[in-house]
């Protein structure tokens, strides 16, 4: 585990750089991660991060691209258009979250 100043503030990440501690995240810091890999967040990818943020409370863990896909309805077309790559890591990164299992 590493500490590190992101948007300000510091926070715990991993070898990764992904949060440790899901309760330091923050919408700012959010943004500043999303421009770190070269996203700029509209509307669209706000609903899709705070249906993660909202999921791994009840479920206890990062929701796979799959779970996103259905329970938002968007498409996982849309999903590769919105966080290019490697969405499902991407989004869980953005969000704060830690990688969904299966996640390379």
């Amino acid at each position: 585990m590493t500490t590190t100043t992101i948007a300000g503030r510091q926070v715990d990440v991993n070898d990764e750089g992904f949060l440790v501690e899901p309760g330091q995240w923050t919408e700012d810091l959010a943004a500043e991660l999303a421009t770190l890999i070269g996203l700029e967040l509209t509307d669209a990818h706000w609903k899709l991060i705070r249906f993660l943020r909202d999921d791994y409370v009840t479920q206890g863990e990062t929701a796979t691209l799959r779970r996103v896909s259905t329970r938002t309805g968007t498409p996982v077309k849309e999903l590769f258009a919105l966080f290019p790559g490697k969405p499902a890591k991407k989004m869980a990164y953005v969000s704060g979250l830690p990688k969904p299992k299966g996640c390379v």
